[in-house]
């Protein structure tokens, strides 16, 4: 149950607790009657032990600790090379590789330009395409006398 309101979310689940405890006496009935599981029950029978109304609230699910996370001297190096040279994921990969003996994927370069908003270049830094480089100018021939007697100088 992914809801934005953790009044509602504290009230559906002190409702499931107490529906176990006055109305059926069961947990297993709760526990399908609501459509949770027993361990979700007991998990939350166990921090409103412990904490009161406060133990039911929406917890982060994010992890602690981010063991295998790209240390933040290799993100800045990232960052430099990108801003700086203008450097795709694959230079920079292959950059690091070469001059600093750092291994990060493309992937990984790219992750990270990404959540840092640098996977974008700014329109005046992208590469144009050929054809769009320039734009060649051609005046119209006439047949009258001399090659350049259309475009005037």
């Amino acid at each position: 149950m992914r809801d934005n309101h953790p009044d509602r979310i504290v009230r559906h689940r002190m409702a499931v607790l107490r529906h176990a405890e006055e109305v059926t006496g069961n947990v297993a009935a709760t526990c399908r009657y609501f459509g949770i599981s027993r361990p979700t029950f007991y998990t939350w029978a166990k921090r409103f032990d412990l904490e009161g109304p406060d133990g039911l609230k929406e917890r982060s699910r994010a992890p602690k600790s981010h063991p295998q996370a790209t240390p933040t001297e290799v993100v800045g190096k990232i960052i430099h090379l990108r801003q700086t040279y203008h450097f795709g994921p694959a230079k920079i990969s292959m950059y690091l590789k070469r001059y600093h003996d750092i291994t990060v994927s493309q992937s990984g370069v790219w992750r990270i330009l990404k959540r840092l908003d640098l996977n974008r270049l700014p329109s005046s830094q992208r590469y144009k395409c050929h054809e769009r480089r320039w734009k060649r100018y051609e005046c119209q021939r006439s047949l009258k006398s001399g090659p350049f007697s259309a475009c005037e100088f």
